[in-house]
């Protein structure tokens, strides 16, 4: 009976186009990215065309020494925002803090965004949050 079953099961599978993942090498779709890249060829260049330098600070990683041939200039670094990502692009990416200052300098380029905005409004924001809890308790007694 247990004859039956295996070769029922082993047909059934048999039946299913790509079954087992220790098929044969060359019908398995992922072994290509399991090889080594190779150039294709077809490219008019060796090295890719350096973008020019912009006239205000491109930050890279640190691992770096020199900027990638395209690199992005539409939002420069500025602000408590820019000296927090300057900071976090001189730690090499590996490292947790790296990461942590990034996100941290992302909200805070969101709260300058917003005080540059409207002024008024993110200030009685901003007290709101911070001196709210002390303003309510001194009005309460």
């Amino acid at each position: 009976m247990a004859e039956q079953d295996m070769t029922t099961a082993e047909q059934v599978h048999a039946d299913i186009p790509g079954w087992g993942v220790d098929g044969d090498p060359n019908n398995r779709p992922g072994v290509p990215m399991l090889l080594k890249p190779e150039p294709r060829g077809g490219a008019h260049w060796d090295r890719p065309e350096r973008q020019p330098p912009p006239d205000f600070p491109v930050l890279k990683r640190a691992e770096l020494d020199a900027l990638t041939p395209a690199f992005g200039t539409a939002a420069p670094p500025k602000g408590l925002s820019g000296v927090l990502r300057r900071v976090a692009y001189g730690i090499p990416e590996n490292r947790a803090r790296h990461v942590m200052l990034l996100l941290v300098a992302d909200r805070v380029d969101v709260l300058e965004s917003r005080l540059l905005r409207g002024p008024a409004k993110s200030l009685s924001t901003v007290l709101g949050l911070v001196g709210g809890g002390w303003l309510l308790s001194r009005l309460r007694t």
